[in-house]
């Protein structure tokens, strides 16, 4: 709210009188805001929402008692509710399986001082497979699947270190690839019979990650395992791959490129490693039509959140480069946390599970969703037992037992993934004030969504100013007759998800301060 700009519109002798301006207007008063949605008005199509299984998966899926696993499971995961009617969980759709290097069986001579960023690997010593290595992960894996997701992804920070150039999982601080063309093959071959494995064990890999963040040099101090790549190298390892998957006879496909942060996309100058939608799927591509190959580049939000008009413009220019280059290219958003300073008051350490880091995360996801077009969401570690933030729920820093946590972070990122489900498709929305999303950044702005198989409209309001603001949301190019109330479920300091009490078709709606606020309902007119 512009507290400044409406004061100027009240009459001086009212001002005189004393009349002091409401914080809440009421369903007549000029600061009404009016967000409308045009049905007809269709963008990206939304596939998932998701999070990685690095690093603590490994420990809590395999020492951690049962009943705290399925704990955190459900807070992951499920789509139920509990007797009140509140979400048990945020529904993720999507998870994200680390395929390790195998620096975990290195110990202290890893060069990575923190087990917990240490992995296993399916790859033993002699070069045979241990499928019950990585026993935690495929844990939470078979959590995810028995709790309706189905996209699982599966990504490598470093080859294995079998295979590597120096045997460790961590480069050497240059700029090529830790890992020799020669051996382009036999890490292909080790990709396919990991991505045959779980297709065996009913979970198959939607997707295979191969490289990650190729842009840093991943030197020991980096303290986990990691590679640059080339982009040449990258085409390479792609090309190798493709071949294995169709030897292999799998459905599974490559998602690149992992980008550190999303202008490396269309831009960058870090040589042989920049631009990478064009190198990739642009007129002189050795790999675009490459049957195994996705059709969307994969990107991290990191270092692209502040200042929030830098946010906004560079997810413009991400989506206007992908247009030109090819138009039907999907752009996903694999990974992000609270990386450094972001603005806000607000930076990387320190564990925080309140609402000011949860509202910063759903801004995020809101350019991510209407500026940059993303068409999947994806956190980076699920389970967190580190003072940092950069979890959903978090647990103690003990590889056998502790404490659970959630976090805001994680029912803020729930008022989407549980009600924003996979096959949804974003649909324009304007708002009545004419803002610009750079003008909106610290009020109140919106996105919306369909669901044409099950007739469900959903809107996620956010509103990150410090004043309540009444709303009312419209419908556009849609017979609205049958369009009776919105559910609303509301994530704020002092509520996680919580259902609030239906509102009438077109009445004004309350957004408290500091809060998110899902409303939903039934369209029959939609489905198919």
């Amino acid at each position: 709210m512009n507290f400044q700009r409406n004061l100027l519109l009240v009459p001086l002798f009212i001002l005189i009188a004393g009349c002091q301006f409401r914080a809440e207007p009421g369903p007549s008063d000029q600061n009404l805001l009016i967000f409308t949605a045009d049905i007809r008005d269709q963008k990206q199509t939304i596939h998932n929402f998701g999070a990685s299984d690095a690093w603590s998966a490994q420990f809590v899926g395999e020492n951690w008692p049962l009943e705290k696993r399925e704990q955190i499971a459900d807070l992951l995961f499920s789509t139920e509710m509990d007797s009140a009617g509140h979400p048990e969980g945020i529904g993720l759709s999507a998870w994200r399986f680390n395929i390790g290097a195998g620096s975990a069986r290195q110990g202290e001579d890893s060069g990575i001082d923190d087990p917990w960023r240490r992995s296993e690997s399916f790859l033993s010593a002699d070069s045979t497979y241990n499928w019950s290595s990585q026993q935690g992960q495929q844990w939470f894996i078979d959590a995810a699947y028995l709790r309706g997701a189905r996209t699982f992804t599966g990504f490598v920070n470093s080859p294995p270190i079998l295979l590597t150039r120096n045997r460790m999982a961590f480069g050497d601080g240059g700029s090529r690839a830790n890992i020799a063309p020669e051996q382009y093959d036999a890490f292909a071959d080790y990709l396919a019979n990991i991505a045959t494995h779980f297709k065996e064990k009913g979970t198959p890999l939607t997707y295979i990650s191969p490289v990650n963040e190729p842009q840093w040099d991943w030197s020991e101090g980096n303290g986990q395992e990691g590679t640059p790549y080339q982009n040449s190298e990258i085409a390479g390892v792609v090309s190798a791959l493709d071949k294995a998957i169709q030897e292999y006879g799998l459905d599974t496909k490559i998602e690149i490129p992992e980008t550190a942060q999303i202008d490396f996309l269309y831009g960058g100058k870090l040589e042989g490693r920049s631009k990478q939608t064009e190198f990739f799927f642009g007129d002189e591509s050795t790999v675009n039509n490459i049957p195994s190959l996705a059709h969307k580049m994969a990107g991290h939000s990191y270092f692209t959140t502040y200042p929030v008009y830098e946010m906004i413009d560079k997810r413009r220019q991400l989506w206007e480069d992908m247009q030109q280059i090819d138009p039907d290219l999907e752009y996903w958003m694999s990974e992000f946390c609270i990386l450094g300073d972001v603005g806000d008051g607000l930076q990387g350490n320190g564990r925080d599970l309140g609402i000011d880091s949860g509202l910063y995360v759903a801004r995020v996801m809101h350019y991510d969703l209407t500026v940059a077009n993303a068409s999947a969401w994806q956190w980076w570690l699920a389970v967190s037992p580190y003072d940092y933030k950069d979890g959903l729920v978090y647990i103690d820093h003990d590889m056998n037992d502790g404490r659970v946590y959630d976090s805001k972070i994680l029912w803020s990122m729930g008022n989407f993934s549980r009600f924003i489900r996979p096959g949804a498709i974003r649909v324009g929305m304007t708002r009545s004030d004419g803002l610009t999303p750079i003008e909106a950044e610290n009020g109140v702005f919106s996105s919306a969504y369909i669901h044409q198989e099950s007739g469900q409209f959903t809107s996620i309001i956010i509103n990150y100013g410090s004043l309540p603001r009444n709303v009312r949301l419209e419908l556009d190019s849609i017979d609205i007759e049958n369009v009776s109330e919105f559910k609303r479920y509301i994530t704020s300091a002092g509520s996680s998800l919580e259902r609030q009490e239906p509102v009438d078709y077109g009445d004004p709606i309350s957004i408290p301060a500091r809060s998110i606020v899902t409303l939903i309902t039934d369209i029959p007119d939609l489905q198919r």
